[in-house]
């Protein structure tokens, strides 16, 4: 088994699609409906749903873990694009051992990093 994509179902895509491309530049895959990124070896899309609406009430229920090799750098773009900060990057060998994790929840993601 191999999981190599996930779709998010809105129902305003083009309002997320301009968001995520603040954070991953011009999308690989867009045909005016559905928008992707190639992410390493994973794809995100954005698309349509009929049975989406309005802003998520439980944005924890989904958690994206992406690598970096330079945090700095993409806390810093993940901030200037518009992402509420729960807490600025630490050194999780320094802290209770938790991960880095980015709660993306646009057009105010929640973003916790780690280095």
């Amino acid at each position: 088994m191999n999981f190599n994509s996930i779709l998010i179902g809105s129902e305003d895509p083009k309002r997320l699609a301009d968001y995520y491309t603040k954070l991953f530049g011009k999308p690989t895959m867009d045909d005016g409906a559905y928008y992707g990124w190639q992410l390493g070896g994973g794809f995100l899309t954005i698309g349509p749903h009929d049975q989406v609406h309005g802003k998520n009430r439980e944005p924890g229920r989904m958690i994206w873990n992406i690598e970096t090799p330079n945090v700095a750098a993409e806390f810093a773009k993940l901030k200037a694009a518009g992402a509420t900060v729960v807490k600025e990057p630490y050194d999780p060998a320094e802290s209770s051992g938790m991960l880095p994790l980015v709660m993306p929840s646009p057009p105010k993601p929640t973003v916790a990093c780690g280095l």
